[in-house]
């Protein structure tokens, strides 16, 4: 894409845009519609743009794919932290309610629900958008096998 720089300025331009979009989307999950799989989608898809216009080579020095692996297990972590959290609080796997007696009261914030489906859209959002960049660097680095 070198020889194109009227696509590699706008897209220095639009990907700013897109990650602030995820991230709006993803801390909007709680109030509206969204959350973390589409916020992680989102800041999945400014990723791979950058990678599709500036080459593997370059996401991959944004982007490191040890880092990559890492956010993979760090958003399900989150997620089943969450869950392993509210067991040990006395509820059920994700039953956030008991958040509200045992962590709230010290920390004043909103309530256990918020803060549990907060937690797990954040855990969500990591996985979803690791995860597709992650097959974003396995499909784009394929050699292309010649028939002779």
């Amino acid at each position: 894409m070198t020889r194109f720089p009227i696509i590699r300025i706008i897209t220095k331009l639009l990907i700013p845009y897109i990650l602030l979009f995820g991230l709006y989307v993803q801390f909007h999950g709680d109030y509206g519609p969204g959350g973390g799989f589409q916020a992680g989608v989102i800041f999945a898809s400014g990723l791979i743009l950058y990678g599709l216009v500036f080459g593997l080579q370059a996401i991959k020095r944004v982007a490191p794919p040890i880092v990559i692996e890492k956010a993979m297990a760090l958003g399900v972590l989150v997620y089943a932290g969450t869950g392993v959290l509210t067991m040990f609080l006395g509820g059920k796997f994700l039953d956030y309610s008991v958040l509200e007696h045992h962590v709230m009261p010290k920390w004043h914030l909103p309530s256990g629900q918020h803060l549990g489906i907060f937690l797990v859209e954040v855990g969500v959002g990591i996985t979803v958008t690791s995860v597709m960049t992650m097959i974003f660097y396995t499909f784009a680095g394929r050699r292309r096998i010649h028939d002779t």
